[in-house]
């Protein structure tokens, strides 16, 4: 065990991490992508001598690529991006190998925001974040912390729009690489990653049957596709709400129904929030519900369903069942929120499939290297994962899977680039 890394830490016990090592050996096993990076990042060391601060959902999956950056000679600072989501056995197991580790399953509100910055005091030269939390603290709380920081890589669509924002502002400091926009990272993790991990953290948690229930899901963008996607397989009635025109007409084609969010509500056994927007399912809504109805959210932050417009409506709120809270409203009907509204698949679950945040964590390790190497050149702007790191984890990926595609030869190549009359 690392003295200094258990002197350093705060979290909730170091006696569970036995159990945390079993957790990170088993998603190891399962995650062929980052462990060919691992071998590379031993070899020749990207970050000798520089210190990493990470914000993740802080689970086995998460615990690895923390080992992995560490591998590679960094120093590796960790905390968590949601209170519901870190796993205190694996952050005990993280302290026993050498990491330093803020994190503690579900602090309240200051004690969380107090973890955030004390990895922060790491003073670190890269970081990776999941919603722009650590962003947001070194631009407006602590910029005095930031003044080694060399980039960074974002996880979520959230933390890309926060990041986005402070570039047209002008008040982004420093480049970040948009790992969220990656192929290898919305085509998979968040259409087939959120899709299972979310019906995993639904079901284990109710104990009920989704065939022949009407789901709502409300968005369509990739987590949204992967959500419908998932609930039309369980045999349920999948209802759309969008207030993208073009999404729309793609859900109406991939076959599911699609109404505005007034008419929905009224017919909806479990709903789905998957916008990143705030009040998508509010008072009005909650007024023409069934009793019974059921709400979770996968967005990133717990402000999709508007609870306390909820708790305004009821005469009672308790818990019955762990992770599912009973609002009995004041006409008798029984509405139910999941994970207290927070994400779904990681609160009352395990989050996505290693297979999955193998390839998803193996662009973040990638990126982060990326970012390193360029910072000078990328300028204080959000930036794209370069193509051939993308394309590098699908080879790898299939690789795996002992799937092999064909290649162009040169008279292909030659006829593709070439704009005279074929």
């Amino acid at each position: 065990m690392s003295t200094k890394a258990l002197q350093d830490s705060i979290i909730r016990d170091i006696g569970l991490a036995p159990e945390g090592h079993l957790k990170i050996d088993w998603v190891r096993a399962h995650m062929p992508v980052l462990n060919r990076i691992r071998e590379q990042f031993e070899a020749e060391q990207p970050f000798k001598g520089l210190k990493v601060t990470i914000s993740l959902h802080l689970e086995a999956k998460t615990a690895y690529l923390a080992k992995v950056v560490q591998a590679g000679g960094a120093e590796v600072t960790i905390t968590g991006s949601n209170p519901l989501s870190t796993q205190d056995d694996v952050c005990a197991a993280l302290v026993e190998d050498g990491i330093k580790v803020y994190a503690k399953y579900n602090p309240d509100p200051e004690e969380y925001k107090q973890l955030l910055i004390k990895a922060l005091e790491s003073k670190p030269d890269l970081i990776i974040d999941d919603g722009g939390d650590l962003i947001s603290i070194l631009h407006s709380e602590r910029p005095d912390l930031r003044a080694q920081v060399r980039g960074g890589a974002e996880e979520t669509t959230t933390g890309i729009l926060r990041l986005k924002a402070m570039e047209k502002e002008n008040k982004l400091e420093f480049p970040m690489v948009a790992v969220n926009d990656a192929f290898c990272k919305y085509l998979f993790d968040n259409r087939y990653g959120t899709g299972q991990s979310v019906w995993d953290g639904i079901n284990r948690t109710t104990n009920l049957v989704v065939a022949g229930k009407t789901v709502v899901v409300v968005g369509y963008g990739w987590c949204g596709k992967g959500v419908a996607m998932r609930a039309k397989g369980l045999g349920a009635n999948v209802v759309v709400t969008e207030i993208d025109a073009i999404k729309g007409v793609e859900a109406y084609m991939d076959g599911f129904t699609v109404l505005p969010m007034s008419e929905a509500a009224k017919i909806g056994d479990f709903f789905v929030t998957v916008t990143g927007n705030k009040d998508v399912i509010r008072g009005e809504h909650f007024d023409v519900m069934k009793d019974g109805a059921i709400l979770s959210n996968a967005g990133h932050f717990d402000v999709e369903v508007n609870k306390p417009e909820l708790e305004s409506r009821s005469s009672s709120v308790r818990t019955v069942r762990r992770n599912i809270e009973e609002y009995r409203l004041v006409d008798g009907r029984s509405i139910y929120v999941l994970a207290e509204g927070r994400l779904v698949n990681l609160a009352a679950g395990d989050g996505h499939p290693a297979e999955i945040m193998d390839m998803t964590f193996a662009l973040q390790a990638m990126s982060l290297r990326y970012v390193n190497e360029q910072y000078e050149q990328l300028g204080k702007h959000v930036i794209a994962v370069p193509y051939e790191l993308d394309e590098q984890v699908a080879r790898v990926k299939l690789e795996s899977l002992g799937i092999h595609i064909d290649e162009l030869s040169e008279e292909q190549r030659s006829y593709l680039d070439s704009w005279q009359e074929h």
